[in-house]
């Protein structure tokens, strides 16, 4: 790990399950984090612990990272099964202890074994949210396809989100928080000097687009098309 660390390829140190994988959680996360300090990389642990192990691996963490500032904006947690189907005041407790040390957390939008992510309350919180899939067809779940779209159009269901105002925010969850409009309306994207990664859908609007997870109908890579429907 310490030689891959030094790899220019390399921007994030990964880690899985502390208490369950190395059974020494602050072991484990001090050298993943000393890891990061001395290679300037940002941090990605893999958390699928639950319970109170889960909660200390978060918080250990979270504390680190407000005492090495550097960190901030650059370290997530992915999965962070442990912060399900919490109390509604420790849902709140940790969503504030992430945003003010500005970890974020990577889910796939789990909704099966009782497991459903508290993912409004972390938004509103101003935790960094990202949505993904654990393989490009997500194989974790029988119903996955690697359609982003998809995963915002669950998102909407789950949590009730479903006026035309909510299903156009939710198509950040799609996009990693790039929307065409603002909150209050105002375009913001594309401008002159965006990097022209675009994907081209039918759609009306952002609404439908993640309402009806609209069919891609073109990529464009850095300005060039690299894919167009027949």
């Amino acid at each position: 790990m310490e030689e891959a660390a030094k790899l220019d390829s390399v921007s994030f140190i990964g880690g899985l399950d502390p208490f369950s994988i190395d059974k020494n959680i602050e072991k484990a996360i001090d050298f993943t984090v000393q890891l990061a300090l001395d290679n300037n990389k940002g941090i990605d642990i893999h958390l699928h612990d639950r319970g109170e192990e889960g909660l200390r691996t978060i918080n250990f963490l979270t504390e680190l990272v407000t005492k090495n500032p550097q960190l901030k904006g650059k370290t997530y947690v992915s999965h962070a099964f442990a912060l399900a189907n919490l109390s509604n005041v420790k849902e709140q407790e940790m969503a504030e202890k992430l945003a003010e040390a500005k970890v974020g957390i990577v889910s796939s939008v789990p909704f099966k074994n009782n497991i459903v992510m508290p993912i409004p309350t972390l938004v509103k919180s101003g935790v960094e949210v990202l949505i993904g899939n654990d393989n490009v067809q997500d194989y974790w779940s029988t119903f996955g396809t690697g359609n982003m779209l998809q995963k915002a159009n669950l998102i909407s269901q789950l949590y009730g989100l479903e006026t035309e105002y909510d299903l156009s925010r939710n198509l950040a969850f799609a996009t990693k928080n790039i929307t065409p409009l603002d909150k209050k309306g105002k375009q913001q994207w594309p401008n002159q000097g965006d990097v022209a990664d675009i994907v081209l859908i039918d759609a009306s609007c952002s609404a439908e687009a993640v309402a009806r997870k609209s069919t891609v109908k073109a990529y464009v890579f850095k300005g060039k098309l690299v894919w167009k429907e027949n």
